[in-house]
Parts: C-alpha cells; structure tokens; sequence
C-alpha cells in the first residue's frame, strides 16, 4: 500500500515537472550588454545570435565550445558573417567538447584564461536549464551568468528527452567528478 503511493506521488511529480518544463521555456535576456558572450554548438540561431550581439557591441568577446576539429576559423568566419577584425580579437572558438558536460568544462577553463567579469550564455530555450545548470557547477560560486535562450519550436522528443537529461545532470551531478 505505501509503495503504491510513494510510486503514485513520484509519478505525479514526473508529470507535473514534465508540464513545467515543456510550457515555461527560458526566453531570451533583455538588451544589456555583457563583457563575454559563451555558446555551446548544436542548435539553430545559437552562433547567429551570439555573433549578433558582438556585431550590436552587446558584447566584447564570444566563445563557441564543441566546434569541430575540421572546422577553420576563416570558413566560420564565412559562415557567420565575421570580419578578419573581430574574429581576430573578439571571437574563440573552442574544439574540445563533445556535449554539455564538456561544453561547460570547455568554457569554465576559457572563464579561468580569459577572467571575464560575466557571461551571457546563449542556446536553445529547451537545452538552457541543463546546459546553466553544468556551466554553474563548474565557475566559481555567484559567477554572474545571463540566460538569453534562442526561441525554438521543439517537437515532443526533444523536450522529453532533454527533460530526462535535466533530472539526469540533477542526480549525477553533484557525485561526479570534475
């Protein structure tokens, strides 16, 4: 009997956290300049955004984690619309991540090199919970960091399996090591 409602209570929250998570998706921040911007490769609009912001002067750096190893600076540069300038000063582009968890390795350790005083993390509204959540573990407690997530249209798979990774990062994260 008690089984049966610790299984029903469990089953109640899984639904209603799941409802949540897929009907109040992160929105983009409001126009404020940042003194770095960070962007995770992987979704529609992330890059075009953070470039965006360099272009509007919302910003002095952008750093892209998980870039191809293939991937050249001047064919990006092509890509994205980035001048020889700012990609020679203002744009780094990271090749050592290969999800999330590496993504906020990558850009904790670029944090550590370059000791902006805040970052603006862009990507898409359904990956910004986890992908804040790992960065945060890994910068110093009260490192300021603002959430602009890139409006999508996520089907169903997408929001159910980013929020079982979410729930996943949650449990596993505060026993794994660094």
């Amino acid at each position: 009997m008690i089984v049966r409602r610790v299984l029903s209570v469990l089953l109640l929250a899984w639904a209603f956290g799941f409802i949540w998570f897929a009907v109040s998706l992160p929105r983009p921040a409001a126009a404020t300049p940042a003194d770095a911007v960070v962007v995770p490769t992987g979704g529609k609009g992330r890059i075009d955004h953070a470039i965006a912001l360099l272009h509007a002067g919302e910003t002095r750096q952008v750093f892209v984690s998980g870039v191809d190893r293939e991937v050249r600076p001047v064919e990006f540069a092509l890509e994205y619309g980035v001048d020889s300038a700012h990609m020679a000063c203002c744009v780094t582009l990271g090749f050592d991540a290969l999800d999330t968890r590496s993504n906020a390795r990558e850009i904790a350790a670029w944090v550590a090199r370059e000791k902006p005083r805040g970052l603006r993390l862009v990507t898409s509204d359904w990956h910004m919970r986890r992908a804040a959540y790992e960065l945060r573990r890994r910068l110093p407690p009260g490192f300021p960091v603002t959430e602009d997530a890139v409006p999508t249209n996520p089907s169903f798979r997408i929001l159910f399996l980013e929020y079982h990774k979410l729930i996943a990062a949650r449990l596993v994260g505060p026993f794994e090591p660094d």
